[in-house]
């Protein structure tokens, strides 16, 4: 009796002993489980997102484009609502983005701004701010088709426009009958520098001469220089008020949105073609 007392005492007190292995066992299985899944998560690369790619290819003006500016607009397609930032010169390839429109009669064989006669036949084009006789490809984002034109003249003074083809032009991006269409405007001729030089901004047009010197005093009062420009249209002579003289296109058309905030004014970059003809559409 006193031996199975004890047999019983001390099989009570090393019953557990039984299971120690198997709990052992259980224990580790459990840890290399956990160190497998930690190191399989330390090695699970982040996949790329395809809304997230390593490069980006930027256009102007654009701008409206955009630009452009950039810009006045990448702006910008330049930007230029523009949204441009080129080196000095600026390299070919230089593009922006807006608006088209044509224009044939009646400003057909009239001079236009850079002193040449405007033949509607051939292929030339009308832009507020690059150089003369920049050649530029105008694409129509609608249908893909294109032209390459030489810049020979002043305009379009309508806002929401970056060019202002001839009709042999529009004919071949076929945007006659739109009128108004998308188009990339990207520059050819190498060695230029679109954005240097000096620029004003036109602020009104007026065909009363007065009302222009009306508002000439005015914005002396605070702007220098100010100076009127008469056009001869086809619609009769109007009378053109412009402010500046600015180096830069960017700073350029920062000065016309001052204006614009400031004095509720529709501003037209322009640049500065001291010597030529005045002109424009």
């Amino acid at each position: 009796m006193t031996y199975f007392r004890a047999a019983s005492y001390w099989s009570v007190l090393f019953y557990p002993l039984h299971f120690l292995p198997n709990f052992i066992c259980f224990f580790v299985l459990i840890l290399i489980a956990g160190c497998a899944s930690r190191h399989a998560t330390a090695d699970r690369q982040p996949v790329p997102s395809a809304a997230s790619p390593a490069t980006t290819e930027s256009t102007k003006r654009s701008s409206d484009a955009q630009p452009g500016p950039t810009p006045a607009n990448s702006p910008a397609r330049p930007a230029p609502r523009r949204g441009k930032s080129s080196p000095s010169p600026a390299p070919e390839g230089y593009l922006e983005e807006g608006n088209a429109s044509w224009y044939g009669v009646p400003f057909n064989g009239r001079r236009a701004s850079n002193g040449e006669i405007y033949d509607m036949y051939k292929l030339t084009a009308a832009h507020r701010t690059l150089p003369f006789e920049t050649m530029v490809r105008v694409t129509n984002l609608n249908n893909g088709k294109a032209t390459i034109v030489r810049i020979t003249d002043r305009g379009p003074f309508v806002e929401n426009r970056i060019i202002d083809l001839s009709l042999a032009a529009a004919r071949e991006i076929e945007s006659i009958g739109p009128g108004v269409v998308p188009v990339r405007v990207e520059v050819l001729t190498p060695g230029i520098d679109p954005t240097g030089g000096f620029f004003t901004v036109q602020v009104g047009a007026f065909r009363d001469q007065a009302n222009a010197q009306r508002l000439r005093d005015r914005l002396n009062l605070s702007y220098s220089p100010i100076f009127i420009q008469q056009y001869d249209s086809p619609d009769g002579t109007f009378y053109r008020v412009r402010v500046g003289k600015i180096t830069g296109e960017d700073a350029a058309r920062q000065f016309g949105e001052q204006l614009r905030g400031r004095e509720g004014f529709t501003p037209f970059v322009v640049r500065l073609d001291e010597g030529a003809p005045r002109g424009g559409n």
